[in-house]
């Protein structure tokens, strides 16, 4: 029989307990049946007569056994029915329970730290850089294509210059996701309330930053004799990171798809736009100054800014290609980490 994993609780039909972090709780056997058959149909309706049929098994009670049963479960859990992370009250038909569950958990179960990563946080982690590598595609291709007027030294084709614009896309994008969605993984293993998934997406886009940053700035030291200037890095990546996991959150909490992509992607883009406005920049403010650094590159980028009505790659560009950026990037993560949940439930029935 599986042993089933959600958020910090462990649940073991076979052997009848609930832990919380390796900590046993206390759970009398009707309730502890309820929650069993609520995690085994997770994200089903189960109906008030199903209820009845299984965990009181024909034994005449009323409505109110049923309300104060999954009043206890909620209080064990630390739930509320009024923004319920784990039981949904489906009024006048019963209850459903909403959260992620994993059925491939380790059986040590008494362990506070699993002694391996389930399959649940390798989905997530690559979801997240498949997603990540998907904004960096788009995001090269856009960059490719308004970089490509420009070739960076005679003789040099556009479709070489669009190349190189969309490898570093590429790569950045993606190393920022394997930060973002590493840190995601980690904080759902192991965090204790939703806000643990914003913070490990900020960590996550910080530590990424921070090191893309310090290798970023060494490497054109050693090539050009002088670094760029403040290129995006560990500040940015935080707050990309943090966005990130909070788009996340809400895109679990919306539950439609396409509205919960959509609004990933106003989390994203608002976040982009801050911080510009805070002195910050991503990947097309940091372009731009390394064409101000190094203008014999002529790398330009004033296509955009005629776009935007400036002579260069003024403020108002910087801004708007730094919201798209920031909207790209958290709505690809968002859509493939809630992709690959999906098709994870699908295979498991409905777990």
């Amino acid at each position: 029989m599986a042993i089933y994993q959600f958020d910090r609780f462990m649940l073991d039909p076979q052997d009848r307990t609930l832990c919380a972090d390796g900590t046993p709780l206390d759970l009398n056997a009707r309730y502890l049946d309820a929650l069993i058959l609520l995690v085994e149909q997770a994200g089903r309706l189960v109906t008030k007569d199903r209820f009845m049929d299984a965990v009181w098994q024909g034994i005449p009670v009323t409505d109110e056994a049923l309300t104060q049963c999954i009043r206890t479960l909620r209080r064990t859990l630390g739930d509320s029915a009024s923004a319920p992370r784990f039981i949904e009250t489906v009024p006048r038909h019963g209850y459903r329970f909403v959260a992620a569950v994993d059925a491939s958990a380790p059986v040590a179960a008494a362990a506070p730290f699993p002694s391996a990563p389930s399959p649940r946080f390798a989905r997530t982690a690559l979801a997240a850089i498949a997603g990540g590598a998907l904004a960096g595609l788009m995001g090269g291709l856009a960059y490719g294509f308004t970089g490509a007027t420009r070739p960076l030294l005679p003789g040099t084709g556009a479709s070489a210059v669009m190349l190189v614009l969309l490898c570093v896309t590429l790569v950045m994008a993606t190393t920022g996701a394997a930060g973002v969605g590493l840190g995601l993984a980690v904080a759902e293993r192991w965090g204790r309330r939703p806000v643990a998934l914003i913070a490990g997406g900020a960590i996550g886009g910080l530590v990424v930053g921070a090191v893309v940053k310090l290798l970023g700035g060494d490497l054109f030291t050693l090539l050009f004799g002088q670094a760029p200037g403040d290129i995006t890095g560990a500040a940015e990546g935080l707050a990309l990171g943090g966005a990130t996991g909070l788009a996340l959150l809400a895109a679990r909490a919306i539950r439609d798809d396409g509205r919960g992509i959509a609004a990933a992607a106003a989390i994203g883009g608002a976040t982009g736009g801050l911080i510009v406005l805070a002195g910050g920049r991503l990947l097309g403010g940091s372009l731009a100054l390394l064409a101000t650094a190094f203008p014999a590159s002529r790398l330009r980028l004033d296509g955009l800014g005629r776009f935007f009505g400036e002579s260069g790659f003024g403020p108002v560009t910087q801004t708007a290609t730094a919201a798209a950026e920031a909207a790209l990037f958290a709505a690809c993560i968002v859509a493939a980490v809630r992709f690959a949940e999906r098709r994870w439930r699908d295979q498991d029935g409905g777990i």
